[in-house]
């Protein structure tokens, strides 16, 4: 009988641990909610629409329509081929291959019979119009109609997500929740509070932070991404703590039991 009372007061005092231990680890749920404060309402939204910058690296679909289709067969012919090995995302396009024009590192391109032309820093509209006013000039086509795409326009999500990844954005439109949702969501242990955006803008490197527990990020220019920007999910002090210390507290826990069954056998 002192034996069974035993057991049963050592197993008493081990639910006490494990539920001291979970009281104190445990975190307001307002933390793992986006938008706590958000309210029924319309907001009008002040965010401009972004017209890419064709930059260096970059990889062009260039292709060029008219009424002589025969004419228009030397400018669709693209002097770039390249595997593409990024990860598939329901945004990215159904081709194993990619091809188009590449941007030289000096910013240039090598167009059919027009030749080396200078496209870094152009939007899409402005190459469009260049194209145009150059092939009607040298007389090489009649009312071309030019359709020029980005083949390289991805973001990346790192960090506290569940299926951190590359995501090629076919519609050259995304915003920093559609990629978050493309990369599984934010995972319990992610800083809502503080996403990072690296983005790259004119050889510089801007760093910004975002809180999604903020209406404000409807306004942000950061709502909706750039071609190459890179997102980090930094992981909270919840998750840092039990990566660090979960070595530290298993032991001392263990021992912990262990007095305290010594300490049961001594008294009963």
């Amino acid at each position: 009988m002192p034996k069974i009372q035993e057991i049963n007061n050592f197993y008493f005092f081990t639910v006490i641990v494990v539920v001291l231990l979970n009281l104190c680890s445990c975190t307001s749920s307002r933390k793992f909610v986006y938008f706590n404060t958000l309210k029924d309402t319309i907001y009008k939204s002040g965010i401009k629409e972004i017209q890419p910058i064709i930059q260096k690296n970059d990889l062009l679909s260039i292709s060029v329509s008219s009424l002589n289709p025969e004419a228009t067969l030397v400018f669709n012919m693209p002097n770039v081929q390249q595997a593409s090995n990024s990860v598939s995302a329901t945004l990215v396009p159904s081709s194993s291959q990619i091809t188009g024009y590449l941007v030289n590192t000096d910013g240039t391109i090598q167009f059919p019979i027009l030749g080396t032309l200078r496209v870094e820093g152009l939007t899409k509209k402005q190459l469009t119009d260049t194209l145009v006013k150059q092939l009607v000039s040298k007389k090489l086509l009649v009312d071309p109609i030019i359709n020029i795409r980005f083949l390289n326009y991805r973001v990346t999500v790192m960090g506290e997500v569940a299926k951190p990844t590359v995501i090629n954005v076919a519609n050259e439109r995304i915003s920093l929740l559609e990629a978050l949702g493309l990369a599984g969501d934010l995972t319990i242990f992610a800083k809502r509070d503080n996403i990072l955006i690296i983005r790259d803008e004119n050889g510089d490197k801007i760093v910004k932070r975002i809180d999604l527990n903020s209406n404000e990020i409807f306004n942000s220019p950061y709502y909706y991404l750039k071609t190459n920007d890179i997102i980090y999910v930094e992981p909270n002090n919840a998750k840092i703590a039990s990566a660090s210390n979960t070595r530290q507290i298993l032991p001392i826990v263990l021992s912990s039991l262990s007095f305290i069954a010594i300490i049961l056998t001594r008294v009963f």
